[in-house]
């Protein structure tokens, strides 16, 4: 299979299940791994996140603009600003700090990721079924403390396979938020959070990177940004619907047929 059609197929794949609790970091690495995917310093799968983070702003643009050129007079908005910021800092700081160990051994060991998927679909099943009644339904006006605490449980993410939707959605769930403002504040905290996984993934290997891989890199990011577009628009509505449950069974099913692949093919 020509290189330039892998591309295409994890860049759908990555736009289709970053905004969900899947992990979407899990998904191509192991997609990758059995389709014989090999980026240089494995950038591509950083890389093109990048498209995930502009379908947020393509699809949220209106509120994002709103907020923008109101902070100067709007506490509100300077309060949601915040909020993100705070949410960011801990998984910011660690993926900083880690990025050479997640990315020469964690991405490099897909069973790690296979038990992630498994362990976190558990957590999530558990999670959903907490009976409290949501506190926070805006997820505009999260309280501080809570925003912070979310972005405790995004460093759960730093482990493939564990998703970082996932782990903020679950911290949201049990910091009492309500299900579609969980969603939502994990879209919005996504957008620092990949850029800064971009920006610090460039530095470190932008040398290393031929004319090719810039092409390949490119494609999957368009793919991913049109794929993500379509995820952002219908997600919300499905999980206000359903809950987090069919994602946390697709992650049980993904992990252990994963395992199983590894144990036939290796």
């Amino acid at each position: 299979m020509p290189e330039w059609v892998k591309a295409i197929i994890l860049g759908v794949v990555e736009g289709l299940t970053e905004f969900i609790p899947v992990s979407s970091t899990g998904h191509i690495l192991l997609l990758g791994h059995f389709l014989g995917f090999d980026s240089t310093g494995k950038t591509f799968e950083v890389m093109i996140q990048l498209g995930a983070i502009l379908a947020v702003i393509t699809v949220y643009f209106a509120r994002l603009w709103n907020v923008a050129t109101n902070l100067h007079r709007d506490p509100g908005a300077r309060r949601f600003v915040l909020s993100i910021v705070l949410a960011f800092l801990p998984a910011g700081f660690l993926g900083f700090l880690l990025h050479d160990y997640i990315k020469e051994v964690l991405f490099e060991t897909p069973a790690v990721i296979c038990v992630s998927l498994i362990l976190g679909g558990f957590a999530l099943l558990a999670v959903d079924r907490i009976p409290r009644a949501p506190v926070h339904t805006d997820a505009g006006a999260f309280p501080l403390k809570t925003a912070l605490a979310i972005g405790f449980f995004q460093c759960l993410a730093l482990v493939p396979g564990v998703s970082r939707s996932g782990a903020t959605v679950a911290g949201a769930l049990i910091m009492r938020c309500e299900k579609k403002a969980a969603a939502e504040f994990s879209f919005f905290l996504a957008m620092p959070t990949m850029a800064g996984a971009f920006t610090v993934d460039f530095a470190k290997n932008y040398r290393l990177l031929s004319p090719d891989d810039a092409g390949i890199i490119a494609l999957g990011f368009v793919c991913a940004l049109v794929a993500a577009i379509i995820t952002v628009r219908k997600v919300v509505d499905f999980v206000g619907r359903h809950g987090f449950a069919p994602f946390a069974y697709w992650r049980i099913a993904v992990g252990l047929a994963g395992l199983a692949g590894l144990a036939a093919f290796g």
